[in-house]
């Protein structure tokens, strides 16, 4: 059996929290996040054992150590705050501290009248000790006290007093003897993002439909006037699909017809033609001058700009001609189109990532990001990332994040659970998740109990889409209006981050190709769309008034603190969110059709109210005022009027 480097290290650590997948990935957190730490430390015996938590950013080889407190069932617990972006490295020390067990033992001897004289001698060989660890005035405050814990002129009760002085506890805490301490076999690591990454309010809009009142093909001044009716509604990030040239071979007609007609504009997703690929913008949109100028004039109104980054090509992107190696070859020698069947996608090829030219592809794939953060673009949203190798991504969003440590990345990742899991741990910002399809209460407690509530949480942050324009739900189409307000508020309450493909979803677009189908008749992706967003069927003003109190109340701007209270209708949901000062519950009927009652079971700790005190409750959706006493509330919501309660909770009365 192998024996152990040093025998005489004692101290266990194990069960490390937060630690995800054995230390292979990081945790993540934003500036200003307090880290809770906590672990399984002991050791042999009955001996006294002290932890640090240990912490340092990346690149700095100095340790910052704060001392972890004993919980119960040696589990101890420590905390480190971060206060710049990028990545932390964190660690535990911890060792049988000789002072500490002398003490403890001291201080049972003294409490049963056994101490004696020798007692005390050794206690000041440990405290002489720690003098030759300390200096100047420290120093010669130990040698004082050791000396008088030696000495014959003291009785017995003065030197307990000074054996168990906060004095000599304070000192010699400073000064421990580490020379036997464990150190915890890992380095775990923390990556910290801007604030952004945890909490955002995204607006998906195609440019070219930013000509309102016409079927024009839009560009970017149009969506300058655009802008201040984002802001309006409360986004902050402006997402648009791909802004590339688009290929005309084998180029999609509307609704996805295999031809296209004359004056068809193709889908953006096929990336590339004569006019230049990844790295070139649309000529109908505008140069790289406009599309810098729209991002100024949004950055004004407190939006940023994101982009869509797909990488794929059309059989015209200038990478097909010049680099045909990074494409897979049918036996006929044409290159292999993007199939997921029985779907075709004839306009789109596929990247071949297992080409043996894999170092060149990816230092191009790299480039594009580099080119657009160059151009001022800091949030990209990844198109089908699961379509792609993961070592691809963890070299990818490793070197970015390295260089770029404040840009953020949402995986479009519909896909299976493990999958999604693993982009997310190799370093994507935010996710897209299954909200969409989850509307039953039982469904939505489940799944958001696990993104919230277990470890989840430490490396996924769940970015909620009601809709997108590929995915135009049963509930919504089914639902209409009541439908959209029911999902709106859901994703805007559930989520910190959540967005909507609009103005489809303001105006309540709801017309499917077919029943077997989640795509939109007439799909944006396909043509220019006008739309008419002055209309007043749509929802904007009630998006202005969820938005702002996403912005006004802390607690919805994370997803730490979600619990779910039981209410005795499955028809009705029911959940809290809290910051430190803020405390909000919502209260939502998932049915469209009717009007639903029930009586709630509050978790009375969950909202800061003490068992059978009055309490005020403040909808803000309305502003209305009401006084709740205990768990047991009634509530009754009508979908035709106000589907949802997001109640502040003010405080006892």
């Amino acid at each position: 059996m192998k024996k152990p480097l040093e025998g005489r290290l004692r101290a266990v650590i194990e069960n490390v929290d937060p630690e995800i997948d054995g230390g292979s990935f990081p945790i993540k957190r934003i500036v200003g996040d307090s880290i809770l730490v906590e672990a399984d430390i002991y050791a042999d015996g009955h001996d006294a054992v002290t932890a640090l938590l240990r912490y340092r950013e990346e690149g700095h080889t100095k340790w910052t150590e704060t001392p972890m407190e004993f919980l119960i069932n040696d589990r101890w617990q420590g905390h480190f705050t971060v206060d710049r972006i990028g990545c932390y490295l964190y660690s535990i020390a911890a060792w049988v501290d000789d002072f500490k067990s002398w003490r403890q033992d001291l201080a049972k001897k003294i409490d049963a009248g056994t101490d004696s004289t020798i007692d005390y001698h050794i206690g000041a060989g440990i405290i002489e000790e720690a003098k030759k660890r300390a200096s100047g005035d420290d120093a010669a405050v130990i040698q004082k006290l050791a000396g008088k814990l030696r000495s014959g002129d003291l009785r017995k009760t003065s030197k307990a007093k000074i054996a168990l002085s906060d004095e000599l506890y304070i000192l010699m805490t400073r000064y421990p003897n580490r020379k036997y301490e464990t150190i915890y076999e890992r380095e775990l690591m923390v990556t910290v993002d801007r604030k952004k990454a945890r909490y955002s309010t995204w607006y998906e809009v195609f440019p070219r439909s930013c000509a309102t009142g016409s079927q024009d093909h839009g560009n970017f001044e149009d969506c300058k006037r655009f802008l201040p009716y984002i802001s309006e509604m409360g986004f902050d990030v402006l997402y648009f699909p791909p802004i590339h040239p688009i290929g005309h071979t084998s180029r999609k007609g509307k609704n996805n017809a295999v031809k296209a007609k004359n004056g068809d504009p193709g889908t953006p997703w096929a990336i590339g033609s004569e006019e230049g690929g990844h790295k070139a913008v649309h000529p109908k949109l505008g140069g790289i001058d406009d599309l810098k100028s729209l991002i100024s004039d949004a950055r004004k109104l407190g939006i940023e700009i994101a982009l869509d980054l797909a990488f794929q090509c059309s059989p015209d992107h200038p990478y097909v001609h010049e680099h045909p190696e990074w494409f897979r070859l049918r036996p006929d020698g044409t290159i292999q189109y993007a199939e997921n069947p029985p779907k075709k996608y004839q306009d789109i090829y596929p990247i071949d990532f297992q080409t043996d030219s894999w170092p060149e592809l990816w230092d191009e794939l790299k480039s594009i990001v580099d080119f657009w953060i160059e151009h001022d673009i800091k949030i990209f949203r990844v198109d089908n990332p699961h379509t792609k190798p993961f070592a691809f991504w963890e070299w990818l969003l490793d070197s970015i994040k390295k260089e770029h440590p404040d840009v953020l990345f949402l995986a479009e990742a519909f896909t299976r659970p493990k999958i999604m899991y693993r982009l997310a741990k190799l370093g994507f910002s935010q996710s897209y998740t299954y909200f969409t399809w989850r509307t039953a209460k039982w469904e939505i407690e489940q799944y958001f109990t696990e993104l919230t509530s277990t470890g989840v949480c430490e490396f996924f942050r769940p970015n909620l889409w009601p809709n997108t324009p590929d995915i135009l739900s049963d509930y919504l189409r089914d639902g209409g209006r009541p439908a959209f307000m029911i999902r709106l508020i859901l994703a805007a309450t559930l989520g910190a981050n959540y967005g909507i493909y609009g103005p489809a979803f303001e105006l309540c677009e709801n017309r499917r190709k077919d029943t077997t189908s989640e795509e939109y008749i007439d799909s944006e992706k396909y043509e220019i769309k006008d739309w008419d967003i002055n209309n007043p069927y749509s929802l904007k003003e009630f998006i202005v008034k969820v938005n702002s109190i996403r912005k006004e109340n802390t607690a919805l701007q994370d997803n730490f603190s979600l619990r779910f209270h039981p209410l005795d209708n499955e028809k009705i949901i029911c959940y809290s969110k809290r910051s430190d000062n803020n405390v909000i519950l919502v209260v939502v009927n998932l049915d469209y059709r009717y009007k639903q009652s029930g009586w709630t079971e509050l978790q009375l700790a969950e909202l800061g109210i003490t068992n059978g005190m009055s309490y005020l409750v403040q909808d803000l959706l309305n502003g209305r005022k009401y006084q709740w006493k205990g768990a047991r509330n009634y509530v009754e919501l009508d979908p035709e009027k106000t589907p949802a309660h997001i109640f502040l909770v003010t405080g006892e009365i």
